[in-house]
C-alpha cells in the first residue's frame, strides 16, 4: 500500500511538470512622438505706478483740492435739495392757513352777526336773549384777534414767498449740477460764491414767522433782492467769450428800457397793492372791533347798537374776503419779486465780468424779456435814437 501511494505521488508530479502552459501574447503598439508646438508666453510685467511719485507735489495737491471742492460742492448741492423740499412744504401749509383762517373768521364774524340781529330784534330789556348777545359779543371778540392775526401775518404773501424761494432754489439747483457736469476743476471761489447764493437766499425768504419774517407794510416800496453783492473778481473788461463792442452797447441799452419802463411800471403797481393792503388790513380787525364793542350794548332803549353790530360785521366779511380772497399780500409780494428781477437784469448786464458765452447770456435776456433776438436788437437801436434825439432836442435848446 505505501509503494502504490508513493507511485502516484511520482506520477502526479510528473505529470503536473510535463504540462503545458497556455500564454496570451498581447501585441505592442508602437510608440507615437507627437510633438506638440510650444504656445509663446507673453512675459506680463506688473503695472508701475511710478509716474505718480513723478509728479510734482504742486500737481498732487492741486487734484487733491479739486476733489475737496468738488465735495464741498456737493454737500451744497444737497443742503439746496433740502431747502427746496422745506420751502415747498411750508408753502403749501401757509397756504392752507390763508384758506382755512379766512373761512373760519368769516363764519363767526357772520354767524354773530346773525346773533346780534336776533338780540337786537327780540332784545329790548328781555333776559331771554342776555345769552344771545354775550355769545355774539364773545364771537366778534374773537373774530376781532384773528382777523388782526391775518392782517399781521399775511398768509397769501408768506405763501407767496416760499414759492418764490422753491423756484429760486431750484434754479440754483440746476446751475450747480450743469456746473459739476461741465467743470472738472473746481475752485475754492466757486464754493464760497454758491454759499453766499444760498445764504442770500435764506435771507431774503426766511422760513420762521418769528424774528426773521419780513415786514409786510414796509414804509416804501422795495424790490427783493437774493443775491450777492456783486463784487467784481475781474475789474477789466474782456472782449473775449463772445462779447463784442456792439453786444456790450445794446445791453447797455436794454438795460437802460428795462430800468426806465419795466422796473418803474412794477414799482408804482407795487406801491398801489402796498398802501390797499395796508388799508384792508386796518379795516378789517377795526369792524370787527367796532361790532364787538356795538354787541355789548344790544338790548338798551335804542336799536341802534344791534344795526351797528350787524352792519360793522357784514363790512368785516367783505373786507376780509377782499384782502385774502383775492390775496392782496400775494400780489404785493409778486410785484416785489418781479421789480427784483428787473434790479437782477440790469445789474448782471451792467456788470464787466463776463463769465458766460455773450451770445448765450443775450439769449437768456431775450427769453427772460419775452421778446425773439431780433427785437431785443431792434429795442435796443430804438432806444439809442431816441436818446440822441432827446440830445439833440436838448443842445437847439440850450
Amino acid at each position: 500500500m505505501a509503494s502504490l501511494q508513493v507511485s502516484r505521488l511520482v506520477l502526479s508530479s510528473s505529470s503536473s511538470s510535463t504540462r503545458p502552459k497556455a500564454a496570451v501574447s498581447i501585441p505592442k503598439l508602437p510608440k507615437f512622438h507627437v510633438s506638440v508646438p510650444k504656445i509663446p508666453t507673453l512675459s506680463v510685467k506688473e503695472p508701475s505706478f511710478e509716474f505718480v511719485e513723478s509728479l510734482p507735489l504742486s500737481l498732487k495737491q492741486k487734484r487733491g483740492s479739486d476733489s475737496i471742492q468738488r465735495a464741498r460742492l456737493n454737500a451744497v448741492l444737497e443742503e439746496v435739495m433740502d431747502r427746496i423740499e422745506m420751502h415747498k412744504n411750508i408753502g403749501d401749509q401757509r397756504n392752507n392757513w390763508n384758506s382755512l383762517l379766512l373761512n373760519s373768521v368769516n363764519m363767526i364774524t357772520l354767524t354773530a352777526a346773525l346773533m346780534a340781529g336776533i338780540a337786537s330784534v327780540n332784545g329790548h330789556g328781555v333776559d331771554s336773549v342776555t345769552a344771545v348777545k354775550i355769545a355774539s359779543t364773545v364771537l366778534l371778540t374773537s373774530a376781532t384777534g384773528f382777523a388782526a392775526l391775518m392782517s399781521k401775518i399775511q398768509p397769501s404773501q408768506l405763501a407767496e414767498e416760499q414759492r418764490n424761494a422753491t423756484r429760486l432754489f431750484k434754479k440754483l439747483r440746476v446751475e450747480i449740477e450743469m456746473f459739476l457736469r461741465e467743470n472738472e476743476e473746481i475752485e475754492e471761489e466757486d464754493v464760497k460764491e454758491v454759499i453766499k447764493r444760498v445764504l442770500s437766499l435764506d435771507k431774503a425768504y426766511p422760513l420762521p414767522l418769528i424774528g426773521t419774517m419780513l415786514e409786510k407794510f414796509p414804509e416804501e416800496f422795495k424790490p427783493a433782492t437774493w443775491w450777492p453783492e456783486n463784487k467784481e473778481r475781474n475789474p477789466k473788461t474782456s472782449l473775449a467769450n463772445g462779447w463784442s463792442q456792439e453786444l456790450e452797447a445794446e445791453m447797455r441799452e436794454v438795460a437802460h428800457v428795462v430800468k426806465s419802463r419795466d422796473a418803474e411800471e412794477y414799482e408804482k403797481l407795487g406801491h398801489v397793492a402796498l398802501k390797499l393792503n395796508r388799508f384792508l388790513a386796518i379795516s378789517g380787525p377795526v369792524l370787527t372791533g367796532v361790532s364787538a364793542v356795538s354787541s355789548v350794548f344790544i338790548g338798551q332803549d335804542s336799536g341802534l347798537a344791534g344795526i351797528v353790530a350787524m352792519t360793522c360785521a357784514s363790512l368785516a366779511a367783505v373786507v376780509n374776503t377782499l384782502e385774502h380772497g383775492g390775496q392782496v399780500g400775494m400780489v404785493f409780494e409778486m410785484y416785489r419779486n418781479s421789480a427784483g428781477f428787473f434790479s437782477l437784469l440790469e445789474e448782471t448786464m451792467k456788470s464787466t465780468e463776463k463769465r458766460e458765452n455773450g451770445q448765450v447770456f443775450e439769449t437768456r435776456v431775450a427769453v427772460k424779456l419775452g421778446r425773439s433776438l431780433s427785437e431785443l436788437r431792434d429795442l435796443a437801436q430804438r432806444s439809442n435814437l431816441s436818446q440822441v434825439k432827446a440830445k439833440e432836442f436838448a443842445s437847439k435848446l440850450f
